[in-house]
């Protein structure tokens, strides 16, 4: 059974629970940018059989009314910030996990509460090289910001449908939403998206969301690589956000899941539960 509830000391984040309300809190997930805990409710159901698995809306997304002002906005400290005090409400150290944003989202966290997090499991973290990440740790911005693919795409996604079938049809079999399952597809549909009028809206609105990409001004290598908590990485084989090598993170235990793309713990929920079950060992 999934619920929704503010969690102590975060007025305005939703959060979805997973699991026996008697059992302990064993992880904290974080979703991808643009998208909601409640889309990933067929990966994370299972897994939280005997243990709770706590998935918040990311500030601006799903159910979540945090404010999400984008003037001057440099990095993801933010949202790091928001799931450092979900984790101050919590008694015991827990696996926190993410994938994409979410996931380096979960690295910068872990140095904000290391009392707090015994592990990491990042599927397909947005890390690059470490050069790389040393040059491009600065936000986009103006002109050039809007100029970037990802940042544009944002820009120009639709935003608004007559109805939650009406997005499920437009979305079916195309572009990042390629592979998935139409359980997984409707869970996107009935979370990500609000009513609004005769017809529904995107949570995450499309400037929030070109924010996050633009926002680039933390270093996640650097905090993967000086994580004070281990650190589990399943990428994808192709299309990965994955690109830093493995030996420059020699503290990171990395593994590939064959055959599949970024989206992968969307469209592959039985090896991807596999390795966040692993981590919870």
């Amino acid at each position: 059974m999934t619920t929704a509830a503010s969690p102590p000391d975060v007025s305005g984040l939703a959060v979805h629970v997973f699991g026996p309300q008697s059992a302990p809190v064993a992880m904290v997930f974080l979703h991808a940018n643009g998208f909601s805990a409640g889309t990933y409710r067929a990966l994370l159901g299972p897994l939280a059989t005997d243990l709770r698995v706590v998935a918040p809306d990311l500030r601006g997304h799903g159910a979540s009314r945090l404010p999400t002002s984008t003037t001057g906005r440099r990095d993801w400290s933010d949202h790091a910030e928001d799931v450092a005090t979900l984790l101050d409400g919590l008694k015991r150290p827990v696996v926190l996990a993410g994938h994409s944003m979410g996931a380096t989202i979960a690295a910068l966290v872990a140095h904000r509460r290391p009392g707090k997090v015994r592990r990491l499991a990042l599927l397909d973290p947005v890390v690059m090289p470490p050069v790389a990440s040393r040059l491009l740790t600065l936000p986009l911005i103006g002109r050039g910001a809007r100029r970037h693919p990802f940042v544009a795409a944002a820009l120009r996604r639709r935003d608004r449908f007559a109805s939650r079938e009406a997005a499920v049809e437009a979305y079916r079999g195309r572009g990042a939403f390629r592979g998935w399952p139409e359980e997984t597809l409707r869970d996107y549909a009935d979370s990500a998206f609000l009513d609004d009028g005769d017809g529904v809206r995107l949570a995450c609105s499309t400037e929030w969301e070109a924010s996050n990409y633009a926002a680039q001004g933390h270093d996640a290598w650097r905090a993967i690589r000086r994580s004070p908590a281990p650190v589990s990485i399943l990428k994808a084989e192709s299309g990965s956000t994955f690109t830093a090598p493995r030996a420059s993170l020699p503290n990171a235990a990395v593994e590939t899941l064959e055959g599949a793309r970024h989206m992968f713990p969307l469209t592959h929920a039985e090896p991807t539960r596999a390795f966040l079950a692993r981590a919870l060992i």
